[in-house]
C-alpha cells in the first residue's frame, strides 16, 4: 500500500487529500519507482486550480527522484536497482511509490542526491534551455530575470554567470536581494519600492536588454516589455501571477520590432537526445558542485496543503522538496 495525495476537485490548496492507495505492477514500457524525494513546483499549482487540465480525480505533482522497484515488458534502458528522476506528466509525483512511463525517466547519477534531483530537475532542465536553446546569447551579454530568488531564478544566476552572461535580477526585498546576489546576480532590483523598466534603462546606459526571462506573467509583462533593447526578446515561461495581457501587434513594432515567446519545458525534453543533452550538461555542473542547488523548504508529503499556501504566497525561496525519509 503507497501513500499520495489526491484532488477530486480544482480550487485552492485545500482541495488536496492524503490517501492510501494500491501502486500495483508495472505494464508494458512502465515501471515501478519508489520515491525518496518529491519537488514542489509552482506548475503544481496550475493543474490544482484547474489553469492546466487534469481528468480528475488526479494525483498532483510532476518531478520526483528514487529508484526502480520493478520494470515492465519492453522497457530498455532501465533495470531495478536504477537510480532516477524525471519531470512532467503524468501527474501523480506526489506519492511514496508510483507506475509510470519508463520513457519519462531520466538516470540519476551517483554524485546528486535525491533531494537535490527532486529540487532541480524541473528548474534545472528549464534553465537549461532557458539558456541554451531559447537566444544566442554570449559572454558580456545582460538580461533581466524575473523571480531571481526563486528556483529557477538561483540555478538561472549561477549558470550565467558561469557563461559570462550578467544578470538583472528583480526580487521583492532585502533579502531575496541579498541571495540573489550571492548566487551570481550582477544586480538586483527590488520591483516593490523600484520601477523595473527604469532601473533597467540606468543600468544598461538607455539601452534596455536584449532577453528578458519572465515567469511571473500577468503582473510584470509590461515592464517586461519595456525592459527590452530594439529588436529584443520576451520569453513568457510562466504565469505565477495570471495570464499575460493580449499582446499588441502594434505596440511590439513601436518599442522596437520586439518579440515575445511563450516555451515549454515539454518541447525541449520531448525528443531524448535533445533531453539527455541538456539534463547531462545540468547534472555534470550540479554534480562539480559548480551550481549549488538550494533547498530551502522542506515539507513531509502529507502538508502539501500548507506547502501550496506558502508557495502561492511567495514565501518561498529556492528550491522546495517533499522529503519521504525513505531508505533504500
Amino acid at each position: 500500500m503507497a501513500k499520495g495525495i489526491r484532488f477530486y476537485e480544482t480550487g485552492g490548496p485545500e482541495v488536496l487529500r492524503w490517501e492510501n492507495f494500491e501502486v500495483g505492477e508495472p505494464g508494458p514500457g512502465e515501471v515501478r519507482i519508489r520515491h525518496g524525494a518529491v519537488g514542489l513546483n509552482f506548475a503544481d499549482t496550475y493543474f490544482r486550480s484547474g489553469l492546466y487540465p487534469a481528468t480528475l480525480p488526479a494525483g498532483m505533482g510532476v518531478e520526483a527522484a528514487g529508484v526502480v522497484e520493478a520494470v515492465g515488458e519492453n522497457v530498455a534502458g532501465f533495470k531495478e536497482g536504477d537510480r532516477v528522476t524525471y519531470t512532467g506528466s503524468p501527474l501523480g509525483a506526489y506519492s511514496t511509490s508510483r507506475v509510470m512511463p519508463a520513457a519519462h525517466l531520466i538516470k540519476l547519477p551517483d554524485s546528486i542526491a535525491f533531494d537535490t534531483a527532486a529540487g532541480m530537475t524541473m528548474r534545472g532542465l528549464t534553465t537549461a534551455y532557458l539558456l541554451r536553446r531559447i537566444a544566442p546569447l554570449k559572454a558580456g551579454d545582460t538580461v533581466l530575470l524575473h523571480a531571481a530568488a526563486g528556483g529557477v531564478g538561483l540555478i538561472f544566476s549561477q549558470w550565467a554567470r558561469l557563461l559570462g552572461i550578467n544578470v538583472i535580477g528583480t526580487v521583492s526585498n532585502d533579502e531575496k536581494a541579498e541571495i540573489a546576489t550571492a548566487r551570481g546576480c550582477s544586480h538586483t532590483i527590488i520591483y516593490t519600492r523600484e520601477n523595473v523598466a527604469e532601473r533597467v534603462r540606468e543600468i544598461t546606459d538607455g539601452r534596455g536588454v536584449p532577453v528578458v526571462y519572465d515567469s511571473i506573467g500577468r503582473t510584470t509583462y509590461q515592464s517586461s516589455i519595456d525592459s527590452l533593447a530594439r529588436r529584443g526578446l520576451l520569453v513568457c515561461f510562466g504565469t505565477a501571477s495570471g495570464q499575460v495581457p493580449p499582446i499588441n501587434a502594434i505596440e511590439l513594432a513601436m518599442k522596437g520590432s520586439l518579440y515575445v515567446t511563450r516555451p515549454a519545458l515539454a518541447d525541449y525534453i520531448a525528443d531524448p537526445a535533445e533531453r539527455a543533452a541538456l539534463a547531462g550538461e545540468l547534472f555534470d555542473l550540479v554534480g562539480s558542485r559548480r551550481i549549488c542547488v538550494g533547498i530551502n523548504q522542506r515539507y513531509a508529503l502529507e502538508d502539501a496543503v500548507d506547502a501550496h499556501r506558502d508557495l502561492e504566497a511567495g514565501r518561498s525561496i529556492g528550491s522546495s522538496v517533499f522529503d519521504l525519509q525513505t531508505t533504500f
